[in-house]
């Protein structure tokens, strides 16, 4: 049987500082047979070194556009724009499957060079469960940023930061005896990392999930001094914001944090905004009067890039070592095909998992 080549390449984004496989876990990838190769990445939260010390093969950042056709290239984010034509198997967080922008772009490259997306949203067991994901931090961060902003505390732009300094953060700032926080989705995994922040930072939240969802009672949700959207709809809901509630003048709502950032997505549960915030500006406003502040960062974990590589790494690991075309990774490339399909993109003999 043919050994594994995994390639980890260099994320493209300049402030993606988290890694999908930390280096004590390549060296039990490396250690199990895998050929492990591991671009280098100036701004990766471990340095190269750890890895190479774990028996990875060290190459330029880049290089994976002329990797072995038989490597599976490993990454969290989004790929450049060339090469047009992708003829890898490509392992990371597509964002493609709910006709987000982009996403017939996407797919495309992938037939026209007859690769294939394997993407770790849909990494599933087989109740559908994910195996591998980063939602707690994400709710965590989500969570803690908008407290840090109706507090006055958030400072631009962001810096990556360590767990324990963020919740002295978290605890230093002056809160207000009033202050209300609701959490949408507060039973998942993202969730529950919200309502662990706001448990640090001295707040109790009101919790919502799929009962209160069903039947939303939005002058209650506008009566919150904060709210957390930690729901990633999977089919068409009835959105949990709309304009009209944004210029309600009783409202209450001062910040919203969107964990999920399904923007420009049919299924976008908060079709109010039309882009996302940026590290350099993580806060945009929405409304004047009353004032409405928006926090919608599609990376957030990236904040605390050693705490959630280091637990996506550890879930991510064992799957990897049973790579193969069947189970979950069969799962994965099974959801490409059917992706393809909905969108109208004409596949060649693509991706073998």
């Amino acid at each position: 049987m043919t050994a594994l080549h995994l390639w980890l390449r260099h994320e493209v984004r300049s402030t993606e500082r988290r890694t999908p496989i930390v280096p004590d876990d390549a060296g039990r990838l490396v250690a199990s047979g895998v050929d492990l190769t591991v671009e280098e990445s100036p701004q990766r939260i471990f340095p190269t070194q750890e890895y190479e010390a774990a028996g990875a093969r060290i190459v330029p950042a880049g290089s994976w556009v002329s990797a072995p056709r038989d490597a599976v290239i490993l990454g969290l984010k989004e790929l450049p724009g060339r090469p047009r034509e992708l003829v890898h198997r490509h392992v990371f967080f597509g964002h493609a499957y709910k006709r987000q922008p982009g996403a017939a772009d996407l797919l495309g490259r992938f037939a026209a060079g007859r690769g294939a997306l394997l993407d770790l949203e849909y990494l599933v067991d087989d109740e559908g469960r994910r195996l591998a994901a980063f939602g707690f931090w994400a709710g965590y961060l989500g969570a803690a940023l908008a407290v840090l902003q109706h507090r006055g505390r958030l400072t631009a732009p962001l810096r990556p930061t360590g767990k324990e300094e963020l919740d002295e953060t978290l605890r230093a700032a002056p809160g207000d005896e009033d202050f209300t926080a609701l959490v949408v989705g507060a039973l998942g995994r993202s969730g529950r990392g919200a309502r662990a922040a706001f448990v640090t930072a001295g707040v109790e939240p009101t919790c919502w999930d799929l009962a209160e969802t069903r039947d939303l009672d939005r002058r209650a949700l506008l009566e919150h001094d904060v709210m957390v959207n930690a729901v990633l709809a999977t089919s068409p809901v009835p959105p949990f914001l709309r304009e009209a509630d944004l210029d309600d003048p009783a409202r209450r709502l001062r910040t919203l944090s969107d964990v999920t950032c399904d923007v420009g997505s049919p299924l976008n549960v908060l079709p109010v905004y039309d882009r996302t915030t940026e590290w350099t500006e993580p806060v945009r406003r929405l409304r004047k009067e009353p004032p409405l502040d928006l926090i919608a960062i599609d990376n957030l974990p990236s904040l605390l890039p050693r705490e959630s590589s280091t637990d996506f790494s550890a879930a991510l690991t064992p799957q990897l070592l049973d790579f193969g075309t069947g189970g979950p990774w069969g799962r994965c490339l099974d959801r490409f095909h059917r992706a393809c399909r909905e969108l109208g993109v004409t596949e060649g003999e693509s991706g073998r998992a």
